[in-house]
C-alpha cells in the first residue's frame, strides 16, 4: 500500500509513526509493539532490553566528539487510549489506524491518533535510525501502558538506566517546558444491584455532541461529562435504570453515554435537558434523545444510580494558591458500565497535593457506602516535584531562545506524567517534558500538528548536540525557590494518564 506521509518532513519521524500506526497498541496490548522495537533494534545491532511489562530500553552510543558528555534519557509511552465515534466499525485490536492529512494537521479517520504518544516513538526511532547526527549516549526508554496508570514505568528497574537526565516527549504543546506535575490515582466505585421486573415504557437513551478531552488538560474548561448529565435526566425524569455505558478510559471526560431507562414521557425530559443543558455548557451540540424500544416493561436494577452520580463530585475541586491558573485538585468519571449484578464508574483523581487527593478519594468512597456501594483505589502515581536547581532547564530554554527567537514558557501542569517515577527512582534526575502541539487527545478527533513535528524535531536535535557539556545534575538544596508562575492554564497536557 502507499505511504500516507510518504512527502511530510521530517521523512524518518514520519515513518516510522507510519510504521506503528499500522501496530494495534491500545493499553493492555502492547506486545506487539514491543516486539517491533526489539526487532529494530536487533536489525540495527544496537543494545536493547526488554521486561515483562514489555517496557523496551534500547541504547545508542554518542556520536564522535561527545563520548565524555553524560548519558541522556529519551522517553515516551508505546500504548494509546483506544476511541472511536460511534459510526465507525474500527477493530483497535487488530486493525491498522486509517491516518489522514488535512489542513497541515494528522489525523485518523473515526479513531483517536495515538499521536500521544506514538510521536515521541517515532522520535526515538528516528535518533536511533540516523547515522548523521550528533548526540551524547542515549538511552531511548519505550514504557507500556501508561495510559491506565503509568504501569510500564512503575515495573521498570530504574537501576538498569545510567542517565541523570532525562528528556520527556509526552506534552502536547509547541513551546511549553513542563517541569513540575501533580500525582494521582484511578478509583472505582461499585453499585450491587438485584433486578426486578416492572411494566412499562422502555427507552433508549443517549447522549451525544459533548466535546469530551483530557481529562487533565481540559477539566477546567467546564465541559460537559455525560455521566453528570445522566444523573441530572434521572432526577427530572424520575425513571428506572436498566442499564448504561459510556466512556472509554479513566482520564477521558466522557463525551456519551447511552442507557435503557423505564419511565413516562422521557422524549420530553430530554427535549428540556437538551436546551438546558446547551445553555449551561460549552458544547452548543449537546444532545439527549429518548427512542422508545417497548411497552412491556423491562427488568430495572434496585441501585439508585441516579442518586449516586448527582452527589458524586466531579471536575475542579481546588486551585493552586501558589501557582495561577494552575488546577491543584480535581476528579473525572471516565468510564460507567452495567456488569452483571452492579454498576461500575471509574475515575480519574488528581492532585499536587497528597493530602487532598487521599481526601477527594476518601468523599467518593463515603458517597458511594451511602448509595450501597464501595470503591477501590489504585494506580496511585506520584508528584513530580519542582526541581530548584536544573541545569537541563536552563539549556533547554536558551536553545528554544536561539532556535526560535521568542522566550519557551517554563511550567507546571495538572497532570500525570511518567517523570515523577523516573525522578523517584533515579537519585538526583534532572528533567523535562516538552512536545509538538496536539489538540483533542483522547477522542476521535485527536490530530497533531505538522508544523509543530518539525518544529519540536528541529529543537530536539539543537538540544542533543548542545549537551556536549553538560554537568553532572547536583543534589537538591534545602532551601525554597521560587516555583513558576503562570499567566494562564496553557498546558496541553494535564493528564495522568
Amino acid at each position: 500500500m502507499p505511504r500516507v506521509l510518504a512527502d511530510l518532513y521530517p521523512e524518518k519521524v514520519f515513518y516510522y509513526f507510519e510504521q506503528i500506526s499500522a501496530i494495534p497498541r491500545g493499553s493492555g496490548n502492547v506486545k506487539k509493539i514491543a516486539d517491533y522495537l526489539c526487532f529494530f533494534a536487533k536489525v540495527r545491532q544496537l543494545e536493547w532490553e526488554r521486561d515483562e511489562a514489555d517496557n523496551v530500553i534500547i541504547r545508542k552510543p554518542a556520536t564522535p566528539g561527545y563520548e565524555d558528555a553524560a548519558t541522556v534519557i529519551l522517553q515516551g509511552h508505546t500504548d494509546m487510549v483506544c476511541a472511536k465515534t460511534e459510526e465507525s466499525t474500527h477493530d483497535f485490536l487488530k486493525d491498522p489506524l486509517d491516518l489522514r492529512v488535512e489542513d497541515g494537521w494528522l489525523s485518523a479517520n473515526g479513531t483517536t491518533l495515538g499521536g500521544d504518544n506514538g510521536i515521541a516513538v517515532a522520535y526515538g526511532l528516528a535518533i536511533l535510525a540516523s547515522e548523521d547526527l550528533q548526540h551524547p549516549p542515549l538511552e531511548v526508554v519505550f514504557t507500556s501502558d501508561e495510559e491506565i496508570g503509568l504501569l510500564g514505568a512503575k515495573a521498570l528497574d530504574m537501576s538498569r538506566l545510567k542517565g541523570k537526565y532525562l528528556l520527556n516527549l509526552d506534552s502536547e504543546s509547541e513551546g511549553i517546558l513542563t517541569v513540575s506535575c501533580a500525582g494521582g490515582s484511578m478509583t472505582t466505585v461499585t453499585l450491587p444491584f438485584t433486578r426486578s421486573h416492572e411494566e412499562g415504557k422502555v427507552y433508549k437513551v443517549t447522549f451525544s455532541g459533548l466535546l469530551g478531552g483530557h481529562s487533565g488538560a481540559e477539566i477546567h474548561k467546564g465541559r460537559a461529562n455525560a455521566a453528570v448529565l445522566f444523573g441530572e435526566f434521572l432526577e427530572k425524569c424520575g425513571g428506572k435504570v436498566i442499564s448504561a455505558k459510556g466512556g472509554c478510559a479513566d482520564n477521558a471526560i466522557m463525551s456519551s453515554l447511552t442507557a435503557e431507562v423505564l419511565g413516562e414521557d422521557l422524549p420530553a425530559v430530554a427535549e428540556a435537558c437538551t436546551k438546558a443543558f446547551r445553555d449551561r455548557y460549552p458544547e452548543e451540540s449537546i444532545t439527549v434523545e429518548a427512542v422508545l424500544t417497548g411497552e412491556d416493561g423491562g427488568d430495572v436494577v434496585s441501585a439508585d444510580l441516579g442518586n449516586y452520580l448527582r452527589k458524586a463530585p466531579y471536575g475542579v475541586q481546588a486551585m493552586s494558591a501558589e501557582i495561577e491558573g494552575l488546577v491543584q485538585t480535581s476528579l473525572n468519571v471516565g468510564i460507567l458500565e452495567t456488569e452483571e449484578n452492579c454498576f461500575t464508574a471509574i475515575y480519574s483523581v488528581r492532585s499536587s497535593v497528597e493530602a487532598e487527593k487521599n481526601a477527594l478519594n476518601a468523599k467518593v468512597a463515603e458517597i458511594a457506602a451511602a448509595c450501597g456501594g464501595s470503591a477501590v483505589t489504585e494506580g496511585e502515581y506520584p508528584a513530580w516535584e519542582y526541581r530548584k536547581k536544573s541545569p537541563l532547564r536552563d539549556l533547554m530554554v536558551e536553545v528554544y531562545e536561539k532556535s526560535f527567537g521568542k522566550k519557551m514558557q517554563v511550567e507546571a501542569i495538572h497532570a500525570g506524567l511518567e517523570c515523577g517515577l523516573f525522578a523517584g527512582g533515579i537519585p538526583d534526575l534532572d528533567a523535562v517534558s516538552f512536545g509538538p502541539d496536539m489538540a483533542d487527545i483522547h477522542t476521535p478527533a485527536e490530530k497533531l500538528s505538522l508544523d509543530s513535528v518539525a518544529n519540536t524535531w528541529k529543537y530536539l536535535l539543537s538540544a542533543l548536540e548542545a549537551m556536549q557539556d553538560l554537568p553532572e545534575p547536583e543534589e537538591e538544596a534545602e532551601e525554597e525557590a521560587e516555583q513558576p508562575k503562570k499567566k494562564g492554564f496553557l498546558g496541553l497536557w494535564n493528564r495522568r494518564k
